[in-house]
């Protein structure tokens, strides 16, 4: 399916197609499309680049569409690469977490932070944390293969 380009989000990066390839939604995915381009909100004079997952409903293109700034994109795979890898040493606590410190890490960025912590919060977070590590498990062999594609693009540009 074809991504709009008459909206106001203008794709300049495509990825068409994409619902048969969306994960666990793999061909039956309402995200028909990924692109990369000029974020809706320019205003003139002022340029950014948004990445934009579109979802059609088999009659129009959704409102549930989603636009994010590229730098938000990165910080949601710091965010999930870390949290993967907390995971592969979380069993270690009986809890998954220790709760007098739910602090997992402070990523350094732009002179600031990134603070990665466990919700407690969440009223249910010892359930949650136990699903969410059943998701990871389940979904490793998926993850696992887009990390890697990921590892090797960022070797390719030169990050190490």
């Amino acid at each position: 399916m074809k991504i709009p380009t008459e909206l106001k989000h203008k794709p300049v990066i495509v990825t068409e197609d994409y619902e048969n390839i969306d994960g666990r939604l793999g061909n039956k995915s309402d995200a028909k499309g990924l692109s990369l381009g000029l974020a809706q909100w320019n205003d003139r004079g002022k340029v950014d680049i948004s990445a934009k997952v579109w979802r059609y409903t088999g009659v129009k293109w959704s409102r549930q569409s989603e636009e994010l700034p590229i730098h938000r994109v990165l910080d949601l795979c710091i965010l999930l690469t870390r949290a993967m890898s907390y995971f592969r040493e979380a069993y270690r606590q009986e809890k998954l977490f220790d709760p007098q410190n739910p602090q997992i890490d402070r990523i350094g960025l732009q002179g600031g932070a990134l603070p990665v912590d466990i919700c407690i919060d969440n009223p249910r977070i010892e359930e949650d944390l136990e699903l969410f590590l059943q998701v990871l498990r389940r979904d490793d062999e998926m993850l696992s293969e887009r990390f890697a594609t990921l590892a090797q693009l960022l070797k390719d540009l030169g990050f190490r």
